[in-house]
């Protein structure tokens, strides 16, 4: 802990030079999984990159005491190496627990967890103003549960404790076929009330083809049960797996799949996405060309590409809650106005009756009631070509959740008016938290997540340089082939390179 205390006292006193100065700052982790464009400067910024350490795992108590950006991957090989696992495990390996607790984030157990920022028991903070302090529901409370899903605007999180759970080899994984949007939500029902399942999601392939998948956690495989893994260049992907397997029967098959695939069964190809670089550089998509660029496959390397490419601008990238009972008409509306598939389904329970009623609406954010559930549609694929179109589509599908009381997780691009974020999104207590804990100055939500489109058309008429970079990487495909070349030699993503030598002391 020395090391640690060393670290976080570093970040307090970088932290209380940008207070003093009241100059707000973003707080650098090294990576990010979030679809939005970088903007970060060297001098403008408090770095946590080095923070990605496993401190303890207590096996008694069965929790695990980290540093923000320890990435999944790494926290899942330190917990299994003592027999526990996270509840909730973010399915890409590259996403920090920090991340998973600022940012949004329900995975295939969230429908008996919860997000993954309710598995967390308590976090160290350094405040606004360079405080160092512990928030939990008992202390701080209204900090504890302001601060998850903040994006980090209430300060800087340097230490974690989560909890764990008793760990088994496999997940014993049933895929049950569906034909229609109504028979997977009332599947999803089914196997939610059944209580030895552990995990749960679903595939929708098509508006009458798709699959649920329930998993139980399991040392014994039978005799007549595959053994099936997903994380070799040779496997296939998880969706493809999937989908042939139900191909042509109304029958659930059951296989067993290794803990660490099953987690992480979706980086491979991030879910699906990754079928569509495929079809922009017309390259085969077979299970050979899979191999062979499987080291371009995996989520770490996808995201690289997509911030340099600048596709997070041209790709639709989006997760939105619906409650149960409206989540067939939201289909539909998928149905007739995205024409993309596959999307995902992933139940989330969203129930806070352990929290204190007057802290409760801190932690669901919203000024909507949240139901117990939300059905969570994962919305990836291409937009449209045309700038303002691409916008306007984005537009009506926030406008559409908001008719139907769901909630759309802001780690992708977001498109509301000031107003209407304000609205949706309690900004009244929100900000009462902000002055309470010294953080006005930094940048708020809303300035994180909203896409400014009126400034990005500014800033095409004012400068020629900018509107000739434009249509330079509008001719294809220089801008994938910019986006692989980055990724494949590396280097950082988010921050601009240092151009003289004030900034190189930093």
């Amino acid at each position: 802990m020395d090391a640690h205390s060393t670290a976080v006292a570093a970040i307090a006193a970088n932290v209380r030079y940008f207070y003093d100065r009241k100059k707000p700052f973003r707080i650098y982790h090294g990576s990010t999984n979030s679809t939005r464009q970088s903007q970060y400067r060297r001098d403008q910024m408090v770095d946590t990159s080095a923070m990605s350490h496993v401190v303890k795992i207590d096996t008694e108590q069965k929790t695990a005491l980290v540093e923000p950006n320890v990435p999944m991957d790494a926290l899942v090989e330190a917990t299994l190496q003592h027999g526990l696992i996270p509840p909730v495990v973010i399915e890409f390996p590259g996403v920090t627990v920090g991340g998973g607790f600022a940012g949004t984030s329900g995975e295939s157990s969230s429908f008996r967890h919860g997000f993954f920022d309710r598995t967390i028991n308590w976090i160290e903070l350094v405040l606004a103003n360079g405080e160092i302090v512990t928030a939990s529901s008992t202390e701080n409370p209204d900090l504890f549960y302001g601060a998850a899903s903040s994006f980090g605007t209430l300060g800087v999180t340097t230490l974690l404790e989560l909890r764990l759970k008793e760990a088994k080899s496999y997940v014993e994984l049933t895929y049950y076929p569906v034909f229609s949007m109504s028979e997977a939500i009332e599947k999803i029902q089914q196997a939610t009330a059944d209580s030895s399942n552990d995990y749960l999601d679903g595939i929708m392939y098509s508006q009458n083809s798709g699959v649920v998948c329930s998993g139980r956690l399991t040392n014994d495989v039978k005799k007549e049960v595959r053994v099936q893994r997903f994380t070799r260049p040779a496997d296939r992907w998880f969706y493809l797996h999937a989908q042939k397997l139900i191909k042509g029967t109304r029958s659930p098959i059951t296989e067993a799949v290794p803990i660490v695939d099953y987690v992480f069964r979706y980086d491979r190809g991030g879910f699906w996405v990754a079928a569509y670089a495929f079809k922009y550089f017309v390259t085969p998509f077979n299970r050979i060309t899979r191999w062979m660029l499987d080291r371009f496959m995996h989520t770490r390397v996808m995201y690289h590409a997509l911030h340099k490419s600048g596709f997070s601008s041209q790709y639709v990238v989006q997760d939105v809650g619906i409650p149960y009972s409206k989540s067939d008409e939201f289909f539909q509306y998928l149905d007739h106005s995205f024409k993309h598939y596959p999307i995902w389904l992933c139940p989330l329970k969203c129930n806070v009756k352990s929290i204190d009623p007057a802290l409760e609406i801190m932690y669901r954010k919203t000024t909507l009631p949240l139901p117990e559930m939300l059905l969570n549609f994962g919305i990836w694929g291409p937009g449209p070509k045309d700038r303002r179109k691409f916008v306007e589509w984005n537009r009506n599908l926030e406008r559409k959740v908001h008719e139907l009381e769901g909630q759309k997780w802001l780690y992708a691009h977001t498109y509301y008016t000031e107003e209407e974020f304000n609205q949706i999104y309690d900004r009244e207590t929100y900000d009462a938290l902000r002055r309470k804990y010294h953080a006005t100055y930094l940048p708020s939500v809303y300035d994180k997540v909203n896409i400014d489109i009126t400034a990005e058309e500014r800033a095409l008429k004012e400068s020629w340089t900018l509107w000739l970079l434009a249509l330079f990487w509008s001719i294809w495909p220089l801008s994938g082939l910019y986006g692989v070349y980055k990724a494949a030699f590396g280097g950082d993503y988010l921050l601009p390179r240092k151009t003289n030598k004030a900034l190189e002391s930093q």
